[in-house]
């Protein structure tokens, strides 16, 4: 795969006082963007998981994580890395805030050792030794002078072949996360002695009470070369398939395609434990940024206002004598009254209730609803796609009604349906449907009719969306019954 097809790094540093670098390797962010967030559902479902959900602002927490770095001189082209359900929702939260990336697609999840060792390869494929800065697209930190400063405090350390991570500075004896204990000091940080897994009560309060131990960040900063070289000595199996799956990618629209065949032979395995915990270079820089890694709904109240009765309330909220609650309403008015303690969230097509000490038992909701078969743990009733989204309406017996979005200079694929017929009407713009060999051209409150069988495509050639209700009949109404004859995003389904 040629070079010249990415934009490398930004130039480099050399104004940055903190770290006197005039020779500073280029910082290239790498962003973890995988995982399903199955905690915080209803909101987060595994094909809308909680990097892409707006919990703070009007960004997602993966644009937040972009955006966090925009100031940061020295900085080359991001590489995020995700998986193929994701890929196009990644494409277009990175386009919605204008920034470029190259975005790798893992054929299948290996943990983050394998996806940092393809990422490292994939930014020195030219011979050069940029450092990588390792994020999860996940979390939030309010703090972006101070999380920056940690940032420019660890690329001396970085530069000179060093693992670094930010450990973060605890504020409570907190049982959720793993922790690091430092050792001796090392200019600005320190020696990391030992990482410890989740701690039971107790323990987390001896570590509080010691201040010596931090929160594991999951955050890091090294050289890609680096990196490669002690992954090879500790674990030949995961550097070896990985390099060979970048040598072998393939483009494919804004998407890097590792080869499946060679990426599957890695050991699945985190950098924790492949590296992290056998290396003799690891150091911890002290991080205190308002950090928050939200996995569960008690933990957002950390980060999200909330009001003189102590309630955090999103959307159309009334709430009557009700003290220290998360309530959110995404698509309806939510009252509640006399309720202390607890988690309220509303979507279009399911409420989750349950006390604020009792959110990491969600996931058992989820993995019921796997069990039973049912859609709510994976979809929304609005679902994205690479051409727009589309809104379940309604659903009935042989019937279903969705609005569809079609975004300027977009077209679905070339299809047809062995079980049901359609019936398009638009509401707003101008559509060019092919039916059959016809070609039309609807505009606002024209319709026309797809029978069952019939070869058929939408697009919207416009300068505005297509929004359009469609009206499906027949004895089966599920997404999988859908022919694809050619398809511009290169979907087989």
């Amino acid at each position: 795969m040629p070079d010249t097809n990415v934009k490398t790094s930004a130039k480099t540093n050399a104004s940055n006082a903190s770290t006197n670098k005039t020779n500073q390797p280029p910082v290239i962010p790498v962003l973890l963007c995988g995982g399903s967030g199955t905690r915080l559902w209803p909101l987060s479902r595994s094909q809308y998981p909680k990097q892409f959900l707006r919990l703070l602002g009007e960004h997602s927490l993966l644009q937040a994580t972009l955006l966090r770095l925009k100031d940061f001189p020295g900085l080359g082209r991001p590489v995020l890395i995700t998986n193929e359900a994701h890929r196009f929702l990644v494409a277009e939260q990175v386009r919605e805030i204008d920034i470029e990336a190259d975005i790798l697609l893992e054929p299948t999840a290996r943990n983050t050792a394998p996806a940092l060792a393809a990422a490292a390869q994939w930014c020195r494929r030219d011979g050069q030794a940029p450092l990588l800065l390792v994020l999860p697209s996940d979390h939030v930190v309010t703090d972006i002078a101070a999380f920056q400063k940690a940032v420019t405090l660890g690329l001396p350390h970085a530069a000179a072949g060093r693992f670094v991570t930010f450990g973060i500075t605890p504020e409570r004896p907190e049982t959720g996360y793993g922790y690091i204990r430092r050792g001796v000091a090392i200019a600005d940080g320190f020696a990391i002695d030992r990482f410890v897994e989740k701690p039971d009560s107790s323990t987390a309060q001896s570590y509080l009470d010691s201040g010596e131990y931090y929160w594991n960040s999951g955050m890091f900063l090294f050289r890609a070369d680096r990196y490669l070289h002690t992954l090879n000595r500790l674990a030949p199996d995961i550097v070896e398939p990985a390099r060979n799956a970048v040598d072998r990618a393939r483009r494919d629209l804004d998407f890097i395609r590792l080869d499946s065949e060679t990426f599957s032979t890695c050991r699945a395995d985190s950098i924790d434990y492949a590296l992290m915990e056998k290396t003799d270079d690891g150091i911890v820089i002290p991080l205190s940024a308002g950090w928050n890694d939200i996995g569960a709904w008690d933990t957002l109240c950390r980060s999200a206002s909330a009001d003189f009765n102590g309630n955090t309330c999103s959307g159309d909220v009334i709430a009557h004598d009700c003290n220290n609650n998360l309530i959110r309403a995404e698509s309806r008015l939510v009252t509640t009254i006399g309720l202390t303690d607890m988690v309220v969230i509303e979507t279009a097509d399911a409420v989750l209730i349950a006390p604020k000490n009792r959110t990491q038992d969600v996931k058992k909701i989820v993995e019921q609803l796997q069990r039973d078969g049912r859609t709510e743990s994976d979809l929304h009733t609005h679902v994205h796609r690479p051409w727009g989204s589309y809104q379940g309406i309604v659903q009935g017996e042989r019937y279903q009604v969705k609005r569809i979005t079609v975004k300027p200079g977009k077209q679905l694929s070339l299809q047809k349906h062995h079980h049901r017929a359609e019936h398009w009407i638009v509401v707003k713009g101008t559509a060019q449907v092919t039916r059959g060999e016809d070609i039309l051209l609807l505009a606002e409150n024209e319709s026309t009719y797809i029978p069952l069988g019939v070869v058929h495509r939408l697009e919207n050639l416009g300068k505005i969306d297509l929004e359009m209700i469609e009206v499906q009949s027949g004895g089966y109404l599920g997404e999988d019954d859908i022919v694809r004859l050619e398809d511009v995003y290169g979907r087989a389904t």
